[in-house]
């Protein structure tokens, strides 16, 4: 079997889990692996809010990467709740969760955590932001970091986000805005410190929703509900809030003063006039700077041609709307490409070839899927359409 050392650049920062996935199954394969990533240290930021992990791709992603049992350890029972509530705080859906059976949550941190911990010391270059990369010929490919140094790869994988400094190495697909933004906030000891709106969202997620814009919250560990505000605008309009992320690109999100932050969210409270107070709380109240989620997506179906020992794997190959589907797609893509390798580990462009004929009529197929969800949210029909849809998923069970 080769041992050849794989090149995973994660030039973002918060190193993607479908990179991690990837070199934890070479590693279980006996494959060597190096991940680039950009962040400092695994303790350089937080790492976002939860995941649900579905059964037929994220699940079976960490069964290959032999961490199903701690990954049972993580999961925060009771948050695949849910209910939708009309702007008013009135209650239209309550949907109980089923402890986890089907689509457990896990915070996106500590499923980080244990994929790390269950990699070889030094598998993770930290500091490592990947400033270029240019073919040699051959199937190698020279990367380029900040801080001056390179590395050739034998395979590079790139599994850096939605702004991948490899993906012009396959195509020239760029990511465009959907015209949709999330505002990111948080609040904190909610049951002590905003009871009434705790209530309000209960154990899981809370979806109050309207055509055009929405609130939605979720309850995590600790006393915690992270809101995602959703807003149909122009990037002229988010922009124009000064909030931190309110660009078109990483280079656009340099952070904002506390008056700006403080103008941004009132402009976007003032979208919400005469909704319940409990779930303005979660705007005006937030206890950290709001951040401007820009949500772009890649081309329907996006793919590339062959390219000798180079390939993509989650929001580098196959950016969409979320719509839950997005970390658990890049874990599985991970798994599989590493499979792959390790079925042909003397032939990488037969490995290659082989991953990518399953990758893009699978990430394909999502496409559609995510913009349905997007529209069921904030479309002309909410928050009916969403009600629907899980009346209709729950009567299919």
């Amino acid at each position: 079997m080769a041992r050849t050392p794989w090149r995973v650049t994660d030039s973002r920062p918060g190193a993607g889990l479908g990179g991690l996935v990837l070199a934890r199954v070479l590693h279980v394969h006996g494959i060597p692996a190096t991940v680039y990533e950009a962040d400092a240290s695994p303790a350089a930021r937080t790492q976002g809010g939860q995941l649900d992990i579905h059964p037929g791709d994220g699940q079976r992603a960490l069964d290959d990467a032999g961490l199903t049992d701690a990954f049972r350890e993580i999961i925060h029972e009771g948050a695949d709740a849910a209910r939708i509530l009309g702007k008013d705080g009135e209650l239209l859906l309550d949907v109980p969760g089923d402890d986890g059976a089907t689509r457990p949550e896990v915070l996106r941190g500590d499923l980080r955590r244990i994929l790390l911990d269950s990699l070889p010391e030094g598998t993770v270059r930290w500091g490592a932001k990947v400033t270029g990369v240019r073919s040699l010929g051959d199937g190698r490919h020279e990367v380029s970091f900040a801080d001056g140094s390179t590395v050739v790869s034998a395979l590079l994988v790139g599994a850096d986000g939605a702004w991948s400094r490899v993906r012009p190495l396959l195509s020239d697909a760029r990511p465009a805005y959907t015209g949709t933004t999330f505002v990111e906030t948080y609040l904190h000891d909610v049951d002590a410190r905003h009871p009434a709106t705790a209530r309000l969202v209960g154990p899981g997620a809370m979806y109050a929703l309207a055509p055009g814009k929405g609130i939605v919250a979720h309850r995590e560990a600790g006393g915690v509900l992270h809101t995602y505000v959703q807003l149909t605008r122009s990037a002229e309009w988010i922009a124009g809030l000064g909030l931190p992320g309110g660009g078109a690109h990483p280079a656009a999100r340099a952070g904002a003063d506390a008056d700006a932050g403080a103008s941004g969210t009132a402009r976007i409270a003032a979208e919400f006039d005469g909704w319940a107070p409990e779930l303005l709380a979660l705007i005006t109240d937030g206890e950290t700077a709001p951040v401007a989620r820009m949500i772009h997506t890649l081309p329907d179906g996006h793919r590339w041609d062959r390219v000798p020992g180079v390939t993509l794997l989650g929001d580098a190959a196959h950016l969409m709307p979320p719509s839950g589907d997005g970390a658990n797609l890049a874990m599985y893509d991970g798994a599989e490409l590493a499979k792959a390798i390790a079925a042909h580990p003397d032939d990488i462009e037969k490995a290659l070839t082989a991953y990518e004929e399953a990758l893009f009529p699978r990430s394909a197929s999502f496409y559609a899927d995510a913009h349905e969800i997007i529209d069921l949210v904030i479309g002309e029909r909410a928050p009916y359409g969403l009600i629907d849809f899980f009346e209709g998923g729950a009567q299919e069970q």
